[in-house]
């Protein structure tokens, strides 16, 4: 079966589908993942077909951010819709038997799929199917709700999202000549797989029997990379350091790199320290600065990570066993950092708009004083590895194509 993956964002919006790719092409489909120019190494590298989308995620934030008005933001982001329905249908044109689409693209992934005739999957890598159990991620003030607001919350930014996509929908729809009753919410049986251990999230007892928590789907290594010099020497000549990086973070937080300089002196440790897209610079004797690097590897060489608490990271996080300083940004962040505290591996979230030399100072000192939190995430991370989330994928697409009618049918 050829199967394209579309996704679009972040290097953690496609890391976590290379390692799926990869499991789905062992298994005998040929896979495709479908993404932003600037991640066309990362899914060679993993052996993978690469199908490019236009637009660049950093530019975008870029535009929003200095957007003058909110109506120019709205402006910018339609226009980066428009093109990006443009990409997913030309990226499924190119030859597919089955659309797995992040939660991002969802809806322009459906509406394309109905319009070549094929079937489609959600791969989500955060919750996106209300529930009465917890708010949305990215819902604010989310931490007192009752189970019929978190529902209602939910039902809302499905909604809002649908708004939001209303007009590039609509034109895709005439450009696909697909008639009016095709709707842009998805069916009531859409299958959904989430790609997250049910020992972090564990799956809501009133979501539909088509939605899944299948286990974490880890980003693929190339089989050729090889640490640097610098920090293999970094690592062995000294107690394991703190990992400090907020992934995709855009630049305009040059206000950090003092805070982590700081509160890694303070804290008496050292530090290796990811530039991210923030092109975090700090300096310190004790402070390696790196670039992009498999978490795999060097999280479980650490004391504990200081990270934007992204699904990807905070999932690396756990598979290391290390314990966690999260420091949400934005989106889905404050919903993982949350749930990295609750489920004891974290102290409290330090919010980026928070975050100083004291509070960060503060948080690592809470972190790395205490026993239990790495006790737990040690205890914690033997359930992560046990999950198997690729498998579960692997067998939803095997239903779906017993259940696909033959082609001459």
């Amino acid at each position: 079966m050829r199967i394209v993956i579309v996704t679009a964002g972040s290097r953690g919006d496609v890391a976590p589908f290379t390692g799926l790719g990869q499991r789905l092409q062992q298994a005998g489909h040929q896979v495709a993942l479908a993404a932003h120019d600037r991640f066309a190494d990362l899914v060679r590298d993993a052996g993978l077909e690469y199908r490019a989308l236009p637009g660049d995620p950093v530019e975008l934030v870029r535009a929003r951010t200095a957007a003058p008005s909110p109506e120019a933001a709205g402006a910018v982001f339609a226009a980066f819709l428009d093109e990006l329905g443009e990409g997913v249908l030309t990226a499924a044109a190119a030859g597919a038997d089955l659309l797995l689409t992040a939660f991002g693209p969802a809806p322009l992934s459906r509406l394309v799929a109905a319009g070549l005739g094929i079937p489609s999957l959600g791969a989500y890598l955060a919750p996106g199917v209300p529930t009465r159990e917890f708010p949305p991620p990215g819902w604010p003030d989310a931490g007192n709700l009752s189970p019929a607001d978190n529902l209602a919350a939910g039902r809302e930014v499905l909604a809002r999202t649908g708004a939001l996509y209303a007009d590039v929908l609509r034109r895709l729809r005439t450009r696909l000549e697909l008639p009016g009753t095709v709707a842009a919410d998805p069916p009531d049986d859409w299958p959904i797989c989430h790609g997250f251990s049910p020992a972090v999230v564990p799956r809501p007892a009133d979501w539909p029997a088509n939605v899944h928590v299948t286990g974490y789907w880890w980003p693929a290594t190339a089989p050729e990379w090889q640490p640097p010099n610098v920090l293999v020497d970094f690592l062995r000549a000294g107690p394991p350091p703190v990992f400090v990086g907020f992934g995709s973070m855009t630049p305009g937080h040059e206000r950090l790199q003092d805070a982590v300089a700081v509160a890694v002196k303070r804290t008496g440790v050292r530090a290796v320290v990811q530039s991210g897209w923030a092109d975090l610079t700090p300096v310190g004797g004790d402070i390696l600065q790196v670039g992009d690097l498999p978490h795999d590897w060097l999280f479980p060489r650490t004391a504990a990570v200081v990270h934007h608490a992204g699904a990807g990271t905070t999932g690396a996080g756990l598979r290391a066993g290390v314990p966690a300083v999260p420091v949400p940004v934005l989106v889905d962040q404050p919903f993982w950092a949350a749930r990295l505290h609750r489920l004891g591996v974290a102290p409290r979230p330090v919010p980026i708009h928070e975050l100083t030399a004291d509070t960060l100072t503060d948080a690592l000192r809470s972190c790395l004083d205490r026993p239990a939190y790495r006790d737990r995430a040690t205890a914690l991370a033997q359930r992560v590895r046990a999950d198997d989330g690729p498998a579960a994928v692997l067998s939803l697409i095997a239903r779906l194509a017993g259940e696909r009618p033959p082609a001459s049918a």
